[in-house]
């Protein structure tokens, strides 16, 4: 298949609508937590189940989309992610929120598999870390706008929030659909109905992972599902720590994430691209993770609004530098025949770590505010340590590709 270097521009500009779409609702969350007089832990337990059934289903998405195309997944998961929020937003039990976060996550991990999977197949080779690294940033920026804007009419009434983002999913999946070229490969054939029911398995698809784990895609999943298992602990415990510590509307949430959104658009235009053309760019990786793992101390000693956010902003910048660069690395060990598998299984890791990360620091939350933070800390030091093993990893298989050629 042919780069599709023309699309690629629209493709990202509804990409970047979806993404905030996504996003409308986060801000609003724990007032509707609140009002609806649930319990504190459902904050990290709702999104925990929702991450629970992306990280079942991401691995089957990657693989459905080298059959069908990733357009027809953005399609199917974009549309069955709004209907997941049409439940959301009726939901008045705890039950009835768990059930509606599991479904919209079952079609949401769909959208950003095939987010990715369509990049790295629309982009020549040349443009390829380019475009992940502008899919990394647009996602991280587009979240912060998605927070500012939710946070905004959620000032108004948290649930139009709510009807909004569905509303808005609905509209750029079809457009997605119809800016985006079929991106398959000529060598995928459509599956049989047995075979289909059994990728069905989401176990069984990722038992496929096998085929490509190296000693270095091993290191680098594991230090990308412990960073992001302490990222959703950090993040949502911060948001719900807002609202429950600091008093603060879903106004004031929305203001800090869309400074966060100006300072990622900055950190990663400039160092995370620069890092990017260096020849070593794995090292820098292993530094920003370290340097995540050290701005979370400021959560834990500061309980003051003005330094604790401070300490968090800083967080967050490193944070969305290590996604592109996290992305570029699974990209570029993973290309040819089975970049779909490896980049959906990438997004599976990131949900798996979201499953713990969100429902533990409901659970910590509830025995102490500041725990989550803690343990967010505890799991960035080991992302860390992961991140060094698999730059050794890196190095030593370059230093053996460099003796055979």
């Amino acid at each position: 298949m042919k780069p599709l270097k023309n699309k690629m521009l629209p493709f990202f500009a509804v990409m970047f609508i979806f993404n905030m779409a996504a996003n409308f609702v986060h801000p609003v969350t724990p007032t509707i937590i609140s009002d609806l007089n649930l319990s504190d832990y459902m904050f990290g337990l709702a999104f925990s189940a929702m991450m629970a059934f992306n990280f079942l289903f991401s691995p089957l998405w990657g693989k459905m989309a080298g059959y069908i195309s990733s357009k027809k997944v953005m399609l199917i998961s974009g549309i069955g992610y709004a209907v997941g929020q049409v439940f959301f937003g009726i939901a008045k039990t705890e039950i009835h929120f768990l059930l509606a976060r599991m479904f919209a996550g079952a079609f949401c991990g769909g959208a950003y598999v095939s987010f990715l999977t369509y990049t790295v197949n629309a982009s020549s080779v040349e443009a390829r870390n380019k475009n992940i690294a502008l899919n990394a940033i647009l996602t991280a920026v587009s979240s912060s706008f998605g927070y500012f804007v939710g946070g905004m009419i959620g000032e108004i009434g948290a649930y139009i929030s709510v009807w909004v983002q569905i509303a808005t999913l609905v509209i750029s999946s079809c457009v997605l659909y119809f800016v985006c070229v079929d991106d398959t490969r000529g060598s995928n054939k459509r599956p049989s109905g047995k075979k289909l029911i059994k990728e069905c398995n989401p176990f069984s698809a990722i038992w496929q992972c096998r085929h490509f784990m190296t000693r270095a895609i091993i290191f680098l999943f594991l230090s990308y599902g412990f960073l992001n298992i302490g990222f959703t602990a950090f993040e949502q415990c911060f948001n719900y720590y807002l609202r429950d510590q600091l008093g603060l509307t879903s106004g004031y949430n929305g203001v800090i994430k869309a400074i966060l959104g100006f300072i990622s658009l900055i950190a990663n235009g400039t160092l995370c691209l620069w890092i990017m053309k260096q020849r070593r760019a794995s090292r820098y990786l292993a530094l920003i993770i370290a340097l995540c793992a050290f701005t979370t101390i400021g959560a834990i000693v500061f309980s003051a609004p003005i330094p604790f956010i401070i300490s968090n902003v800083l967080f967050y910048a490193f944070y969305y530098i290590s996604l592109p660069l996290s992305q570029s690395s699974a990209a570029y060990h993973g290309q040819g025949k089975d970049s779909n598998l490896v980049m959906g299984s990438f997004n599976a890791v990131k949900s798996f770590g979201s499953i713990f990360g969100s429902a533990l620091a409901g659970f910590m939350y509830e025995f102490h505010v500041k725990l989550p933070f803690i343990f967010g800390f505890a799991t960035f030091i080991i992302a860390t340590i992961a991140i060094i093993a698999f730059v050794k990893a890196d190095e030593r298989d370059f230093e053996k590709i460099s003796k055979n050629s």
